[in-house]
């Protein structure tokens, strides 16, 4: 329906619709200003005995004020200007109403009342009468202007467009477009009708008598203030990623559309800048231009400085010799780096184990939680080294102990060489069984005798921790091992 149709009128047709259709549905566009206006227009006009309607005689408002009023009132005219008015047809003991239609001009609505209030004036001997009534309409007649900002209150949101009442003849409408500069904001989900709104005007006629109204204008007034306040102190801003552009993407600050390039999002390279969308992000403003509301932000400096910061904190609570825990950030041949909150630390594949490893994946892999110990720290160099395998006792200190020289203890085969087999007692600790103590016999090749990962018995010959080194004997363990042989009865 027209914003400016008349309500009585139209509920009379959806009555009769209603009583035809089985739940119908129904939107009632008539402007809540120009409903009022009409419903005012009826008591106005029941009770006196001359009417005037300002407002042009083509404007469908201004006929349906008139039709209405004509209706409670016979001597009802319809004027456009002041010279439409013949005074010589009112006298000072008629009782005159007064409307005007949505696009009638305030000021051609003052000069009617004003020149009637001469006239009253001087029809009850210059009495303070007629000004007391022109005081009145200027306190209420609210006038508007292109780029005024005023406050009004929610009214309805239709279709996400939302009516706001402005006190003024007309409604004012905020179009989805106009409503926010996040295309993913919905007014019906942040507006309540009742809500107290601050709006910018766009236009005070859209062509249909409604103030045409922005909200997104007001956030981007003030956020650009906030912006240049920030960019003047060389603040940080927060803003909400709503698109991925070519060569970068858009981050609104308080309705403000900021362009942060590809090459400002972070200090690394991000291959898929759609993983941004619908963040909130803190960068800085690196350049604006006020006469082009050019404004460009930048992540990379702020990423960087806050790293920085977070490397210093680490490497002030570093000790070497502390235990420490972090996270397998990466792993190469050469050892794993261990993100310890802000820096990574190198555990080389020598520290990795007592044991020995040819590849660090034997050991770890990337996203383990691991306590390490510190070997050194080069705070000028930003370099940490680290080690695993010194968060257990070096296996060593205790071999003579564990294995004294003449025990026989279980091992297992890990590595041949031509001299012989080297069996792992424990993860760390190998013996060497020479060649020429793999059998009671000759040996040409150890792998004729044994095979890596076999399980045997040898005797400790020798023990030798400062060199790491334990001999061990397979065919002596093997001799004292054995079952006695059966004596043969003699003949």
């Amino acid at each position: 329906v027209q914003t400016t149709f008349r309500k009585s009128l139209f509920d009379e047709i959806t009555d009769i619709i209603k009583s035809k259709v089985n739940d119908p549905v129904i939107f009632n566009t008539i402007c809540s200003a120009t409903s009022t206006r009409q419903k005012e227009a009826v008591e106005i006009s029941s009770k006196v005995g001359k009417m005037i309607v300002i407002g042009d005689k083509k404007s469908s408002n201004t006929q349906k004020l008139y039709e209405i009023c004509k209706k409670n009132c016979e001597n009802t005219i319809n004027i456009e200007t002041i010279s439409d008015l013949m005074l010589n047809n009112f006298d000072k003991n008629d009782k005159i109403g007064i409307t005007a239609g949505a696009s009638t001009p305030p000021a051609i609505i003052k000069e009617v009342i004003g020149t009637m209030s001469e006239a009253l004036n001087d029809a009850v001997n210059n009495t303070n009468e007629g000004e007391d009534f022109e005081q009145l309409l200027n306190e209420h007649l609210v006038t508007l202007h292109t780029g005024d900002i005023v406050t009004g209150t929610v009214i309805q949101i239709s279709n996400e467009e939302v009516s706001v009442n402005l006190g003024y003849k007309s409604d004012g409408i905020i179009t989805r477009g106009e409503y926010s500069s996040d295309a993913n904001a919905v007014p019906s989900k942040e507006l309540n009708v009742g809500d107290k709104i601050e709006v910018f005007v766009v236009r005070v006629n859209d062509g249909d008598g409604n103030v045409l109204l922005s909200r997104k204008r007001i956030e981007s007034m003030k956020g650009f203030d906030d912006i240049q306040k920030a960019y003047d102190e060389k603040t940080p801003v927060e803003g909400k990623v709503t698109e991925v552009v070519k060569g970068g993407i858009i981050a609104v600050v308080n309705g403000v559309r900021v362009f942060i390039p590809s090459s400002q999002v972070s200090n690394k390279f991000v291959d898929d800048l759609s993983v941004f969308k619908g963040q909130t992000i803190t960068f800085n403003i690196i350049e604006l231009d006020k006469s082009k509301r050019r404004i460009i932000g930048g992540r990379k400096a702020l990423i960087e400085k806050e790293a920085q910061a977070k490397k210093d904190a680490v490497f002030a609570t570093l000790e070497v010799g502390k235990k420490v825990k972090g996270t397998v950030s990466r792993i190469t041949d050469f050892g794993a780096f261990v993100n310890l909150g802000g820096i990574d630390g190198l555990i080389h594949i020598s520290e990795m184990s007592w044991g020995r490893i040819t590849n660090p994946r034997e050991v770890l892999k990337e996203g383990d939680e691991v306590e390490v110990v510190v070997l050194d720290v080069n705070k000028e160099k930003g370099k940490i080294s680290l080690s695993l395998k010194n968060v257990t006792p070096n296996p060593w200190l205790s071999a003579a102990e564990k294995y004294p020289v003449g025990s026989i203890v279980e091992g297992k085969v890990v590595r041949m060489v031509p001299f012989g087999a080297f069996v792992e007692l424990e993860v760390g600790v190998d013996g060497l069984v020479h060649i020429s103590q793999i059998a009671n016999k000759h040996v040409v090749k150890p792998e004729d005798e044994l095979k890596i990962g076999d399980v045997i018995k040898v005797k400790v010959l020798e023990v030798n921790t400062e060199s790491k080194k334990i001999s061990l004997s397979k065919k002596e363990a093997d001799a004292e091992t054995a079952p006695a042989a059966e004596e043969t009865p003699a003949e």
